[in-house]
């Protein structure tokens, strides 16, 4: 009912005058698609109602008042979180940081088992240290770059070093001539490596997980959701002990390699007492700062009960800084001068730790399958995950593999920069990079072969799935008179089989970490050898010997070449909008993530937007005691759910949730069960009874959430039609497209949701009252 429409009520009676309606708004919630609030209000003339250039909401100007429910025309806000997630074309350089980000989502995916605390934690711990050796990784690959191939190989080659030009002052007899002074001046590169990562982390630790999100106070007996939890959207004390102990990890990898080419020489017969034996005590001190760092992870995990608001444990802050110390006086340490030291082959440390991080990653992700498969076994079969289980080793593995890649693609490239400088008579100037980098170049064009195969069966099914559904296309529209059309037909079965693909990704990726964990065991077999591919195989056959010298010279290009791709790719996605839906969809998922196990992932966005919106319809009840319709599509349907779950019983009884284009069961619920899974989605229906979610069969994300139970009205309206119509008529004279994943609202079903929605709000019984303390507090 209007305002117009209340205060015309008959009023004979002055005491029968009603009372005016309660206030009531639709709150909009976009996707990754980064909708403009003018957009998603359909209005050009938009105000930002609170917020900021970050993440803000909008009304539109002529909505500035409060007013009842319109079904034709309601009250909206639009909640614009796009900026959290693009922005400038510099944040594309993220997606270097793709291996972090997708080993922290293996935190999150542990089947849904109760009364395992051990067990879970045994898990937690054992993602956190995969998460430390891929820091390892990373620091190891700027190592082999800048210690290995510049400073220890194309330096120490007077031919390399004069072909190239800018290393022509490190070679012959100069002061930096020496190894020791070379390798100093390499080690400012992977130095810089981690601080940078440093500084990154703590830059956006300083922007997300250190603000202080508002926490709404529940009544006792409220017992909150995971989702719901005061600390679950507030990871200042874990991310700031993490980013200790990869800082730390990080510079103690480069203190390591620079005395692990020291110490061969200092002990041997032209070693000087004096430098061996402060290398042993700088070997110890390294070896202890290891042990401290791993013992610190171990021990302290991420808590969600409460906020964690305990000041930085001292030696949390002192960590980084004193293996900065050690690795200062590891670098004098090198470069003492050694007159008589000359180098020759490859820096010693690269034949050891990149095999023997394969191992340890190996082990630690075989021991994350166990421990998930048990859980999993002890988890009720409705909320058992993708892959048996298996998910999060898998996703584990596949980070530690396009790790790998990335840092031997970089690697892989300078080898091949260096080398093609200069040809000398002994058929090159630089023996090259680590062997174990040279047999993972050699298995990335089977990989691919495999993911190509791959690509074939989805194509293979996309067509047979049309075929079968595309004489059945024109019976879902009875009401319609015209004939079928095969072009028509084909189009749409096209659409609804290629949305299918996704129920298929389960498979897929077990298959792709299954190749991945054969060739990585080939790779550490064939570095056991101590030859690269081509010459390991130089005894075999010809047609061995061929292919092996093709994988590796494609491989090595494919690397390097996939680093560049990759930042391409990324600043294509945030300047395009287009790009950015096709595959925003995977990044958003990450980031979507609070930082539990690796600091140098890109930062949540979801600490700020979730707080955001549970506190505008918090305190948006608070104030005018109305009602409110969330309406969330697509990403934005799982923040309007983990919003709501922060909400206490009393302001959730004013709530309806409208969801659209929902991955919420199809993709959360699946991957991340304990905190989307069936318990947990049923759970939220019942504390939210007015929920309803639309989808489209055509939709490749979104899908039914099937939560609904005897006691409770289904939750879900679909497949809607997609297209609206199959042919032309009077009034849609041109075909109407298929729209997918996008454009929900432009569907009946839409409108009529969301006022049925409305609807049931009012008619329900009456809400508990609001604690009475609230509106007194700021807001």
């Amino acid at each position: 009912m209007s305002t117009d429409e209340i205060t015309s009520t008959s009023t004979s009676t002055p005491a029968a005058t009603p009372e005016p309606a309660e206030p009531a708004v639709e709150l909009l919630v976009h996707g990754v698609g980064g909708t403009t609030p003018q957009a998603m209000l359909e209005d050009n003339r938009t105000t930002r109602v609170t917020g900021d250039a970050t993440a803000s909401v909008h009304r539109r100007t002529d909505d500035l008042d409060e007013r009842p429910w319109d079904d034709g025309r309601p009250l909206r806000e639009a909640y614009s979180w796009s900026n959290l997630t693009s922005g400038n074309g510099a944040r594309a350089l993220w997606l270097l940081l793709l291996p972090f980000m997708i080993v922290n989502l293996a935190h999150w995916m542990r089947p849904a088992a109760a009364g395992t605390r051990r067990t879970q934690r045994a898990f937690d711990v054992q993602v956190r240290l995969l998460a430390l050796s891929l820091t390892v990784l990373f620091t190891a690959g700027a190592c082999a770059v800048a210690l290995d191939l510049v400073a220890w190989q194309c330096a120490g080659s007077a031919a390399c070093a004069a072909d190239s030009g800018w290393l022509d002052s490190l070679a012959g007899e100069g002061w930096w001539a020496q190894p020791g002074r070379r390798l100093a001046l390499g080690a400012v590169l992977p130095l810089v490596l981690v601080l940078l990562l440093w500084g990154l982390s703590h830059r956006t630790w300083s922007a997300y997980e250190s603000a202080s999100p508002p926490v709404r106070p529940r009544p006792d007996g409220d017992e909150p959701a995971v989702l719901g939890r005061a600390g679950f959207w507030y990871g200042r004390g874990i991310v700031a002990r993490l980013r200790a102990s990869h800082t730390a990890i990080g510079l103690l990898t480069l203190a390591a390699a620079l005395l692990t080419a020291t110490g061969p020489h200092d002990r041997g017969p032209e070693g000087v007492g004096a430098l061996a034996a402060a290398g042993w005590v700088l070997t110890g001190l390294t070896a202890v700062g290891w042990l401290v760092v791993v013992v610190q992870l171990v021990r302290h995990g991420r808590t969600e009960e409460e906020r964690d608001d305990s000041p930085e444990p001292p030696l949390a802050r002192a960590l980084p800084w004193s293996a900065l110390a050690l690795v200062l006086v590891v670098v004098v340490h090198t470069a003492w001068s050694r007159p008589e030291w000359l180098t020759s082959g490859r820096h010693p440390a690269g034949a050891g730790i990149f095999p023997g991080l394969m191992i340890v990653q190996g082990v630690l992700v075989v021991g994350l399958a166990l421990t998930a498969h048990r859980l999993h076994r002890q988890a009720p079969s409705a909320d058992r995950g993708a892959l048996a289980g298996l998910g999060a080793a898998s996703v584990a593995l596949l980070a530690c593999g396009l790790g790998g890649v990335l840092t031997g693609g970089m690697t892989e490239w300078v080898a091949d920069r260096l080398a093609s400088s200069h040809d000398d008579a002994s058929g090159g100037s630089i023996a090259g990079p680590p062997v174990v980098l040279s047999w993972e170049a050699a298995a990335i064009p089977p990989l691919l072969l495999v993911v190509l195969g791959l690509a074939v069966a989805a194509g293979l099914r996309v067509v047979r799935r049309r075929r079968e559904l595309a004489p059945g296309v024109r019976d879902g529209y009875p009401d319609e008179g015209c004939e079928p059309q095969e072009d028509r037909s084909r189009s749409i079965a096209s659409a609804v089989a290629r949305a299918e693909l996704t129920d298929s990704a389960p498979v897929l990726v077990g298959w792709v970490t299954a190749s991945c964990l054969v060739l990585g065991l080939g790779c550490v077999a064939g570095a056991l050898t101590g030859d690269p591919p081509s010459e390991a195989a130089d005894s075999a056959p010809a047609v061995v010997s061929a292919l092996a010298d093709a994988f590796q010279s494609m491989g090595s290009w494919l690397m390097g070449a996939g680093v560049v791709l990759m930042v391409a790719l990324g600043r294509r996605a945030y300047r395009d909008a287009g790009a950015r839906r096709t595959i925003g969809i995977l990044w958003d998922v990450g980031t979507f993530w609070p930082r539990a196990a690796h600091p140098f992932a890109p930062p949540c966005y979801a600490e700020r937007a979730v707080p955001d919106l549970s506190w505008r319809m918090g305190t948006w009840i608070d104030a005018t005691g109305g009602r409110l319709v969330i309406s969330g599509h697509s990403q934005g349907s799982v923040l309007a759910a983990a919003a709501v779950w922060q909400l206490d019983a009393a302001t959730r009884s004013r709530i309806a949730l409208l969801t659209h284009g929902s991955p919420l069961e199809r993709l959360y619920g699946r991957w991340f069960p304990v905190y989307f899974g069936p318990a947990a989605l049923g759970a939220l229906h019942r504390d939210v009874p007015c929920w309803r979610n639309l989808w489209r069969a055509t939709d490749p994300i979104g899908g039914p959430v099937l939560v609904a139970g005897a006691d409770l009205p289904p939750v879900d309206r679909g497949p809607l039609a997609d297209p609206l119509h199959y042919g032309r008529n009077l009034l849609r004279p041109l075909p109407e497209p298929i729209l997918g994943h996008g454009d929900y609202a432009a569907d009946p079903a839409f409108a009529a949701e969301r006022a049925a929605l409305f609807d049931r709000l009012l008619r329900g019984q009456a809400p508990p009252p609001l604690p009475e303390q609230r509106a007194a507090e700021p807001v």
